[in-house]
């Protein structure tokens, strides 16, 4: 619990910004230390598409997680103290009108084609017929569901449907 004045609120908030730009140089400086180049021709991809994929993350994971730090600090200052028993993660879901990632745009593809779907049992990815296998299948499933991109049976939604497009068009221009 803490103490109910403006220091103690000052110190608690500059502490969580402060972790929050940590894991922002984290990110960064393992970026620097991936050679992107060398994973992205390995996996077939443009290079300075990888990077834009880095940065995006890493801006991102550090929107996230200062958000977080704000909302922490907002709900102590509201119970006088005392941190409320609510998740501190809530704000931290994607968000419906994202970009997908390749993996997710992928994804919706194959789930929206019939060639994936959404086992019931595990909720994760399965193939079906021909093509690529999904990787990360758990995660994907997730990713995919809290944006409302998929249901809980694994229908790609009409937000799903227009995350699709977007990808496609965005894919199309590079």
């Amino acid at each position: 619990m803490y103490e109910d004045d403006d220091d103690t609120d000052e110190s608690f908030e500059e502490t969580l910004r402060s972790i929050a730009e940590e894991v922002g140089r984290s990110v960064e400086h393992m970026a620097g230390q991936v050679d992107l180049d060398n994973i992205a021709n390995t996996i077939g991809v443009d290079p300075d598409r990888a990077r834009e994929w880095v940065d995006s993350a890493g801006g991102w994971l550090f929107s996230q997680v200062q958000r977080l730090g704000d909302d922490v600090a907002s709900q102590v200052r509201r119970a006088g103290g005392a941190v409320a028993r609510q998740d501190p993660l809530r704000g931290a879901a994607g968000h419906p009108l994202d970009l997908p990632s390749e993996e997710q745009g992928l994804a919706l593809a194959a789930l929206d084609s019939g060639r994936w779907a959404v086992e019931a049992a595990s909720r994760t990815l399965v193939g079906r017929g021909e093509g690529a296998e999904p990787s990360n299948a758990l995660g994907l499933v997730r990713e995919l569901h809290v944006r409302d991109w998929i249901t809980a049976d694994g229908e790609v939604t009409l937000a799903g449907r227009h995350a699709l497009s977007r990808w496609l068009e965005a894919d199309a221009t590079h």
